[in-house]
């Protein structure tokens, strides 16, 4: 028996990958017993943000993702097109109509089990796939810490924009570590005097985020930005770059971007700050915004960060957040086969793997649950290969580069380069969805 916490995207993609394939599986959902913050219904795979699985064009990584999820058999890809609604480029989903079908579809599956009451650790005997999402309760979140140790388990993104390198100005971006310490790991994009106050200006006074009440519990006579601040603070010690330049013009220059130790390679002389790049995985084919945390709106974090020298043409693959968000540290506790590495039989699936949105969730769901399915019938694992979506998306949650780790969602920096190179972005990207689809085809015959 197969047991599986979770009746969210991940949740219900593992409990139906293993039952499809012949596993019987229990399902545990708290809901509506025992409902969340952000939670309105009881029903499953309910979306509580966004309504949109990203992209349907096929030849996007998000398209190439749920083809591969569709190629495996999942769930919740044909409902989602089923009940859609017009969203433009986006596969958009009536939130109600998709969710009471998955929930009818598990209901109704001679091999699953649904239990409608909150798991309790040792309440399974056999494999176990835990994905409980970023609002897991504060038991599980305290069991978890307890399996991956607590320096590994985090419940608050501060994170930082990340870029594509393919499209940074190399004729402004300069490689250098401060004071040549470190080699040439850090690229670097340099500011003269007015850029830099333009930044400033535009940083500033740009339009941020709201906070939920449910992501800052404490002193409600504090302020709701105060209290998750502090709560962030505790957790990753980070402070928004735009709170930061709130404190005076100069506070960036004299702090995040002091550019102490870097020569502008155009001019021979120190720029007056400098923002820092930092390789996201081992290829260097992302960069992170060094010391960026922001709760900008999305809209907003483009346009304000596309006013850095070398960064005007700059895709962004991941923009900053800072919200209440569980989640491990992947690199160091998980196999390839999204099992602990310290406890053999459990497995975690979904946005507590350290990916972010709903397509990469249920990927990673429909992942989690075919290992245990194939650990449960005594097969070894078979991980996907590195050019498949798949197998990018367990790239990022495998790479042990130095960083702060945080969720990512699919995107083409992940895929591994072409064989030839080239700057030709479309040539480039066409190559690696070629080699995406094939390997994937192999992989799916191996799974039979």
């Amino acid at each position: 028996m197969i047991t599986v916490v979770g009746g969210g995207f991940a949740g219900v993609e593992a409990a139906w990958g293993a039952a499809e394939r012949g596993s019987k599986v229990r399902l545990y959902e708290m809901r509506p017993q025992r409902m969340t913050p952000a939670h309105k219904t009881g029903l499953l795979a309910e979306l509580v943000c966004s309504n949109s699985f990203k992209s349907k064009a096929p030849t996007s990584p998000a398209g190439q993702l749920k083809a591969e999820m569709v190629g495996l058999g999942s769930l919740v890809i044909p409902l989602g097109e089923e009940h859609s609604v017009p969203g433009g480029e986006a596969l958009c989903v009536d939130r109600d109509r998709f969710a009471s079908a998955v929930t009818e579809r598990i209901d109704q599956h001679p091999n699953i089990d649904l239990v409608r009451e909150e798991f309790r650790p040792g309440d399974h005997d056999g494999p176990l796939v835990v994905a409980t999402g970023p609002l897991t309760s504060p038991d599980l979140s305290a069991w978890l810490a307890s399996l991956t140790g607590r320096e590994h388990l985090y419940f608050y993104d501060a994170v930082s924009p990340v870029v594509d390198a393919s499209t940074l100005d190399p004729s402004i971006v300069f490689a250098q570590s401060r004071y040549d310490k470190g080699g040439d790991d850090y690229l670097n994009c340099p500011f003269d005097k007015d850029k830099y106050e333009a930044f400033v200006h535009a940083l500033v006074t740009a339009e941020r985020a709201p906070i939920h009440d449910f992501e800052a519990e404490g002193d409600q006579s504090v302020p709701l930005e105060d209290r998750l601040l502090a709560k962030i603070n505790y957790f990753a010690g980070c402070t928004p770059i735009e709170a930061i330049a709130d404190k005076g013009a100069r506070s960036l220059a004299f702090g995040n971007f002091k550019p102490v130790g870097l020569t502008d390679p155009r001019t021979g002389r120190r720029p007056y700050a400098a923002l820092q790049l930092r390789p996201e995985n081992r290829e260097k084919s992302l960069y992170s915004l060094v010391a960026c945390q922001t709760r900008l709106k999305w809209g907003e974090q483009k346009r304000v960060f596309r006013m850095v020298p070398g960064l005007a043409q700059a895709e962004f693959v991941r923009l900053g957040v800072i919200h209440r968000n569980t989640y491990i540290e992947a690199p160091r506790v998980l196999g390839q086969n999204l099992e602990l590495r310290q406890h053999p039989g459990i497995y975690v699936a979904g946005q507590l793997t350290g990916v972010e949105g709903y397509v990469e969730s249920a990927a990673m769901g429909i992942y989690a649950g075919i290992m245990a399915h194939r650990a449960d019938r005594g097969l070894p694992p078979e991980p996907p290969p590195r050019a498949s979506a798949f197998g990018s998306l367990l790239a990022h949650l495998q790479d042990a580069t130095p960083r702060d780790f945080a969720p990512m969602n699919i995107n083409w920096g992940l895929f591994p380069e072409p064989s030839e190179t080239t700057r030709d972005k479309g040539v480039r990207r066409a190559a690696q969805l070629e080699a995406a689809r094939k390997a994937f085809d192999g992989w799916r015959a191996r799974l039979g």
